[in-house]
């Protein structure tokens, strides 16, 4: 289901920038906040979704059913890197299907690198997402903004969203990531344990590819102890079993208002 979606982005419905500062048709609303300029010459800003009551949209990894977001910044004007920082996601069971997203609105913090620290930023892109209520729809918004060198007060919704991302491998007291892949008939299985206390109830277990074209299935988990196991097929747009380095996955653990950043595994 996820790959069908997908597929449906190449059949974008617009949004038009009149759309960054009122709510309309297609229930979300979608803006680039000033920000400010931090000390080592970053700047921090925000993209702002705002969604009609009962939407969603998704996190980085969107579930079994979502769209995930894609951003493309090639119009801006000294601009060297953006980095996204994301909060932790909301977990949606609907139809027996698990997605991540969030609900209401997204605050998705961004750290600016200037090309010149000392000159204004003129961003300039394409945004492109889903939202869900019943049904998905795929979006694509074009969002503009100057950052200014000069901008230095704090704008609190940022600031809100930075402090709800998932805690560090260390933070949280991570002792081990181990994990054993083998293939399947199309593609790996992954199966990793994680040694770590107890994040909260509920605990679920995301798996990520550092290949974004590469579908992961909904990861089964189960802890024993402080060793929490997971279980996930990845599989390639070649569905065949594929060189899978265990370093570059990463695993985020979610449970009730909170959740776990563990990047890479080792062989057990």
């Amino acid at each position: 289901m996820t790959r069908i979606l997908a597929l449906s982005l190449a059949i974008l419905l617009p949004l038009p920038p009149a759309l960054a500062d009122s709510h309309a048709e297609p229930h979300a609303a979608v803006e680039l906040l000033q920000g400010w300029r931090m000390a080592d010459g970053t700047h921090m800003t925000a993209l702002r979704v705002s969604l009609d009551d009962g939407w969603k949209t998704y996190w980085r990894a969107p579930g079994e059913a979502g769209i995930p977001p894609q951003m493309d910044w090639a119009g801006s004007e000294n601009l060297a890197g953006v980095e996204i920082h994301w909060p932790a996601p909301e977990v949606f069971v609907s139809n027996g299907m698990t997605t991540l997203g969030f609900h209401h609105e997204l605050i998705l913090p961004l750290s600016v690198r200037p090309g010149d620290p000392q000159g204004d930023v003129a961003m300039s892109g394409t945004l492109a997402f889903g939202i869900c209520q019943d049904i998905c729809m795929p979006m694509q918004a074009e969002v503009s903004a100057v950052l200014p060198a000069a901008a230095q007060a704090e704008d609190r919704r940022i600031a809100r969203a930075l402090q709800r991302r998932p805690d560090t491998a260390d933070e949280a007291g991570v002792v081990s990531a181990t994990c054993e892949v083998a293939p399947i008939a199309d593609g790996m299985r992954v199966t990793a344990d994680l040694t770590l206390p107890a994040v909260g109830p509920g605990e679920l277990v995301v798996m990520e590819s550092a290949d974004p074209s590469v579908w992961v299935s909904e990861a089964m988990a189960a802890r024993q102890g402080d060793v929490l196991s997971a279980e996930a097929d990845f599989v390639p747009a070649t569905a065949q079993p594929f060189e899978l380095d265990p370093s570059t996955l990463r695993f985020t653990v979610i449970a009730r208002g909170r959740a776990v950043d563990i990047r890479g595994c080792t062989a057990p």
